[in-house]
């Protein structure tokens, strides 16, 4: 039998990354994308790079909660995904 939330399950255990509690609940994007980037940087189980292991994990939350967010939520989640981009490319410089 399948779990009927599954993708509860895989944001919450992911076997990728460990993230913080809550933190596509946030209301800052640039503490979401902060705590996403860390996560990936430190996570030894990822198989492709930091960052788009930080926005895989960014996006398959946005895609499984999809009707369920609210549209204040998913501005900032979409403004993380920028955040995310623009640290990433501070920490190459």
């Amino acid at each position: 039998m399948i779990k009927q939330n599954w993708s509860k399950q895989a944001t919450a255990n992911s076997d990728v990354l460990d993230l913080e509690k809550g933190v596509f609940t946030w209301s800052d994007p640039k503490l979401i994308a902060q705590s996403l980037k860390c996560s990936a940087e430190n996570s030894v189980r990822r198989k492709s790079s930091p960052y788009k292991s930080a926005m895989s994990m960014l996006n398959f939350y946005i895609n499984r909660a999809g009707s369920n967010l609210t549209d204040t939520q998913l501005s900032i989640l979409n403004q993380a995904k920028v955040e995310l981009h623009k640290q990433f490319q501070e920490s190459k410089n």
